[in-house]
């Protein structure tokens, strides 16, 4: 069953190969809001140095945030959902100066099953090579950040259907 539009854009983060790029679609089909996906936001130029197995710098990574908090932004009070690693604090913040309502939904998971994940998926410009360097970057959820942890174990359905659950127990920022 759909649920009323969001007013909320939720950013669906995590260390790559947990499913942002799945469960974003769905959840914003399940919200009735529109989908963005974090990486069509990327300069061919960090899509070129990623598949090269280089982790992009800060600096990499700026323009970037910044275009999706600029999506962010222009969706405040509609509602919408784009992936975004967001594995930093400092990262975070920028799409919240962007966007202050925006909610996230952090996709966490054993490192086993996400190596896992990603090695059997075809055609994604991120290797498997990738996956410490995302984790060593990770700094999950502050409890002063806007957001929830949602277990990437299961099928897409399954973890979907957590996300809301654990979105609508959310307190509104």
């Amino acid at each position: 069953m759909q649920q009323s539009p969001s007013p909320h854009v939720l950013v669906v983060m995590g260390v790559a190969g947990t499913g942002k790029t799945t469960i974003g679609p769905l959840l914003a089909a399940r919200l009735g809001v529109p989908y963005a996906e974090g990486d069509d936001f990327h300069p061919q130029a960090n899509i070129a140095k990623m598949s090269a197995g280089t982790p992009l710098t800060d600096d990499d990574r700026g323009p970037w945030l910044d275009a999706i908090g600029q999506w962010a932004h222009d969706r405040a009070g509609l509602g919408g959902v784009v992936s975004c690693s967001a594995l930093k604090r400092g990262y975070r913040d920028r799409l919240r100066a962007a966007a202050p309502g925006v909610v996230f939904v952090h996709l966490a998971g054993d490192r086993a099953l996400i190596e896992g994940r990603m090695a059997e998926r075809k055609g994604h410009f991120m290797p498997t090579a990738l996956l410490d360097s995302q984790f060593a970057t990770l700094q999950p959820l502050a409890a002063d950040e806007a957001g929830v942890e949602v277990d990437v174990a299961g099928d897409p359905a399954d973890i979907t259907e957590r996300a809301v659950a654990a979105l609508e127990r959310l307190t509104p920022p």
